[in-house]
């Protein structure tokens, strides 16, 4: 991953334009040969935004408005200081507005080939018999939202846990 001084100075001077002083003496931008099929991604604890360097081949408009739309997830956790806040909810939406992107998508539409892979393991609610399928095994107790939201007010509530099961086609039988 290397560090790109130009992007930085420029979300630098876009989070301080805002207000967010704070945020830009500590915001950081690299590019990372890692990420597949995401354009860019913020990264709260490092004060880092991550964009794919393939953004580069698609046009140097792109990557301005991938870095804007990570900077925005930024600028509004800033805002809202210590609250929880949606990842492209009211206050993200208001920041792409005052960074001149009043229409930002929440995913953006590029040309990035996605990987498909096979899930594997499969779970189902006993309350309301959903399905749910992971490529990676369940390692926790986890439990049907839809459930919990409509008989324990949305809190976890283990008579709904996901139990294991065979693939899916064998559960009509």
């Amino acid at each position: 991953m290397t560090r790109d001084a130009i992007l930085e100075t420029y979300a630098r001077r876009l989070a301080m334009d805002l207000g967010c002083q704070r945020l830009a003496d500590n915001l950081k931008v690299q590019w990372n040969p890692r990420l597949r099929t995401t354009a860019g991604l913020a990264c709260y604890r490092r004060r880092t935004i991550f964009l794919n360097p393939r953004l580069v081949a698609i046009s140097g408009r792109e990557v301005q408005r991938t870095l804007r739309h990570e900077l925005a997830h930024f600028v509004a956790q800033e805002r809202a200081g210590r609250r929880r806040i949606a990842p492209h909810g009211e206050e993200w939406r208001a920041a792409c507005r005052d960074l001149g992107m009043p229409n930002e998508p929440r995913c953006h539409d590029l040309p990035f080939k996605r990987v498909q892979m096979t899930r594997r393991h499969f779970y189902q609610c006993r309350g309301c018999n959903t399905v749910l399928g992971r490529v990676r095994p369940v390692r926790r107790p986890i439990a049907c939202l839809k459930c919990c939201r409509r008989h324990n007010g949305g809190k976890y509530d283990p008579r709904f846990r996901f139990v294991a099961v065979d693939h899916p086609e064998t559960l009509a039988a």
